[in-house]
C-alpha cells in the first residue's frame, strides 16, 4: 500500500500552487529559481515530497510571502472549515479560478467590483432574478 502523504505537506504544496499560478509563474520558472526540476516543484505541490525548511524560505522569498503563508488559514484535517478552504484553494488555484481572479483584479472601479461580486452573491444564494427576459 503507497504511503499517503503528511497532510500539512499536502497544505504546503497547495498554497505554493495557489499563490505560484495567482503570480502567473511556471513550475519550471519555480524550479530553475530554486535550483530543482518541474518535476521536483510537482511533487512539493502534491505533498509528495516534503519541503525543508531552508527550501521553503526560498520558495516564500520568490512567491513574496513569508513562510508562515503556508501554515496559515487551515483548520483541523476534517473540519468544514478546512474542507471549504480546500475546496476555495483548488477553485483559485482552477484555471478557471485564475482567469477570474486576474480579470476581477484589473477592474480598476472598487465600486464596479463591490457590484459584481453582489451580483455573483445573489447568483449563488439564488436570490437573483435572472428570469427568461431575454428580448
Amino acid at each position: 500500500m503507497p504511503k499517503q502523504p503528511n497532510p500539512i505537506d499536502v497544505q504546503v504544496g497547495e498554497k505554493i500552487r495557489m499563490r505560484r499560478r495567482l503570480l502567473g509563474i511556471s513550475q519550471e520558472t519555480l524550479g530553475t529559481a530554486l535550483g530543482v526540476t518541474f518535476q521536483q516543484v510537482q511533487k512539493y505541490e502534491k505533498g509528495t515530497n516534503r519541503v525543508s525548511a531552508s527550501r521553503l524560505q526560498n520558495v516564500a522569498e520568490i512567491l513574496g510571502v513569508s513562510p508562515s503563508y503556508f501554515f496559515s488559514g487551515e483548520g483541523e484535517p476534517g473540519d468544514r472549515e478546512s474542507a471549504s478552504a480546500t475546496e476555495i484553494a483548488d477553485f483559485v488555484s482552477s484555471r478557471e479560478g485564475l482567469d477570474l481572479n486576474i480579470a476581477y483584479s484589473r477592474i480598476g472601479s472598487r465600486a464596479l467590483r463591490r457590484r459584481i461580486l453582489g451580483l455573483v452573491t445573489a447568483l449563488a444564494d439564488g436570490t437573483a432574478d435572472v428570469g427568461n427576459e431575454m428580448p
